[in-house]
């Protein structure tokens, strides 16, 4: 039944609408500094002119690619959020569309219905809980600095990374998140990313080249890894291996904003617990869905298309744009052109 209706919803695509306000908040500072001696206002190009972001904040994400702003989510958030997941791990609760994934060494886990076997949920767009993160206040009022005022939610996980099982699969090969996404223009695409727990290298941080956001979208595929590699892991196959990176080391509640062309991943964790941070990809409704066939994108499109055969049955009938229209939501503004 929940298949037959979630397939029912993907061919008719239906939206949701929500118009919560954005709050007037002041940002923290940043994870870092830059000049300011080359910038001019009229040069910005991956930020909108707003009342948000100090000159310092605007500067580092045009140059870098992303910003961390410290502190953003509360806790009392933050335990509803893991509350949630937990239940949906113990499967009280089955939103319709989301999917369970575990870890491709832990897929025999002695642990039945427990958070230990579930490694990440994503397309929470059904689950009212947790899509109050992609509808909090502080997260939209950044969010619209880089898609201005009609704001989509594309693309939601939340990601329980587990303990490496020793065979390095925990880790998240470099990527940029443009390679899953048939839409477009990238400049008005940002993703939200806030850590539920502290985050630093020992439990898997996320790791950025910055700048690499300046860049055109990398072919992507399966890395060959020996200890295997987690469904739709896609990785860049050739990146400049000298590229300096940044670990970044978060607290609870941090949140960092970065554009999908930032080439970005995550290392393995060497601790013996999980490693949790929700997410959300935001589009402006102004963008517009492009057909990736003939591209570089075309192998994403056909895994999907695998997988939402395997799911619905509807080989024939869908496509990359199909996924996302069903799971975009407007969250905030008013529907245009996507």
């Amino acid at each position: 039944m929940e298949q037959s209706r979630a397939a029912s919803r993907l061919r008719i695509v239906l939206g949701h609408l929500g118009s919560p306000s954005a709050l007037n908040i002041v940002g923290h500072p940043t994870s870092g500094t830059v000049s300011s001696a080359s910038f001019h206002p009229q040069q910005f190009q991956y930020s909108l002119d707003n009342n948000v972001l100090t000159l310092e904040q605007r500067k580092f994400y045009e140059e870098n690619g992303y910003l961390v702003i410290k502190n953003l989510v509360s806790d009392a958030d933050i335990q509803r959020f893991r509350n949630e997941f937990e239940k949906i791990c113990r499967k009280e609760v089955k939103p319709l569309g989301l999917t369970v994934m575990r870890d491709v060494a832990i897929l025999k886990s002695e642990y039945a219905h427990s958070e230990k076997t579930v490694t990440k949920v994503q397309d929470f767009q059904e689950d009212k809980e947790l899509f109050r993160y992609c509808t909090l206040p502080e997260i939209l009022n950044y969010v619209e600095c880089f898609t201005g005022p009609n704001i989509m939610a594309m693309h939601t996980m939340l990601i329980n990374k587990p303990p490496d099982a020793g065979k390095k699969t925990s880790r998240h090969p470099l990527h940029q998140d443009l390679h899953y996404f048939p839409f477009r223009p990238s400049n008005l695409i940002v993703c939200a990313w806030t850590a539920m727990e502290p985050i630093d290298r020992n439990n898997g941080c996320l790791v950025v080249l910055p700048g690499t956001h300046r860049g055109s979208l990398k072919p992507h595929d399966y890395p060959k890894w020996e200890g295997g590699v987690n469904k739709m892991f896609h990785g860049i196959q050739d990146y400049e291996e000298n590229t300096a990176r940044v670990h970044l080391v978060m607290e609870k509640g941090d949140t960092v904003f970065f554009h999908p062309l930032l080439i970005h991943g995550s290392g393995r964790n060497k601790t013996q617990g999980f490693r949790k941070a929700i997410s959300c990809h935001f589009a402006s409704a102004d963008c517009h869905y492009i057909n990736v066939k003939g591209t570089s994108q075309e192998n994403i499109e056909k895994e999907v298309a695998g997988l939402a055969n395997k799911l619905y049955g509807l080989a024939d009938s869908v496509d990359l744009k199909d996924i996302w229209m069903f799971r975009a939501r407007l969250v905030k503004g008013e529907r245009t052109s996507l």
